[in-house]
């Protein structure tokens, strides 16, 4: 594993996953990197723009790696996918079975998922003080483990997993239940949904639903109620039609632009042996996401 010590004055860096052409992570990256004092270029791998599967997911991190990149986030849908292919994953990429960064160490590929642990700084910053008996989490793909697994660390009491394959909702249940104890997790289909929410404390979103590509709610209106605090991981847009129907319901509300930015600064970390200004990162996005509205 490469020492954390070491310092570059300069580094290459990308994003592999499909339509991300409007992701923040480029203009994230290279704005922090310039502010350290160091040069940055972060360059996006666009499946549906190069005409490739998921599966080539290892293979276009080895043509980054080749590029002299210091490595790669990995986005939607491959934080599942590519964890088979890498040389080593950290303990944490390995309890979720999934990765969102890959470190180039010389010729070996190494997966960490910094998404938990910037979903749990963004969570305690947005929603501190919320109930967290019961939780509803929307989504088991590689971004639904991440939140999950950072739940229940942040001392969630009972995840309720919602996915539209019952298989993969039902497995990421029994992960938690490995790491957390018994009776942590159970799983179901979405249409569960109109039996936990009414009793549920919040519901943290994780599927694509939302993004430009995947316009729309994954969450019936009626199911909204004051009381229930409601998070959504996607970021673009920042006001998903999710978020918009939950607060015109009473809803406390978390958007994903605390995640990416505290996600970020963890991957930059891992990137570059550097510590971002985290405060710094969130007006970053905040500035980001605000440019088009003020074009």
């Amino acid at each position: 594993m490469r020492d954390r010590s070491f310092h570059r004055r300069s580094y290459a860096a990308g994003l592999i996953g499909a339509g991300i052409g409007a992701s923040l992570s480029p203009a994230l990256h290279e704005r922090e990197a310039r502010r350290l004092g160091f040069e940055s270029e972060y360059r996006l791998f666009d499946l549906e723009e190069l005409g490739r599967d998921p599966g080539d997911v290892a293979a276009i991190a080895r043509e980054a790696r080749d590029l002299g990149l210091a490595g790669v986030n990995v986005t939607h849908p491959c934080k599942q996918v590519v964890v088979p292919e890498l040389d080593q994953l950290s303990p944490e990429a390995e309890a979720l079975n999934a990765v969102n960064t890959i470190v180039f160490d010389g010729d070996r590929m190494v997966g960490h998922n910094t998404d938990t642990t910037g979903f749990q700084e963004a969570f305690r910053r947005g929603l501190e003080t919320v109930a967290l008996d019961r939780v509803v989490v929307l989504g088991a793909g590689g971004a639904g483990a991440a939140v999950a697994h950072a739940m229940l660390g942040l001392g969630a009491g009972e995840l309720a997993i919602a996915d539209v394959e019952a298989a993969r909702a039902e497995e990421l249940a029994e992960a938690l239940r490995r790491r957390f104890g018994r009776g942590r997790a159970h799983a179901g289909d979405p249409d569960a949904l109109r039996r936990w929410l009414p009793k549920a404390d919040g519901l943290i979103h994780a599927t694509p639903t939302g993004m430009p590509a995947y316009p729309g709610t994954a969450v019936p209106t009626g199911l909204l109620r004051p009381g229930l605090w409601v998070a959504d991981i996607v970021y673009v847009p920042v006001e998903t039609r999710l978020l918009a129907d939950a607060r015109a319901r009473g809803c406390r509300t978390l958007s994903g632009t605390g995640m990416v930015a505290l996600q970020a600064a963890d991957a930059m970390e891992l990137f570059a042996g550097v510590t971002p200004d985290r405060e710094r990162m969130l007006e970053h996005v905040a500035e980001l996401v605000a440019a088009p509205a003020a074009a």
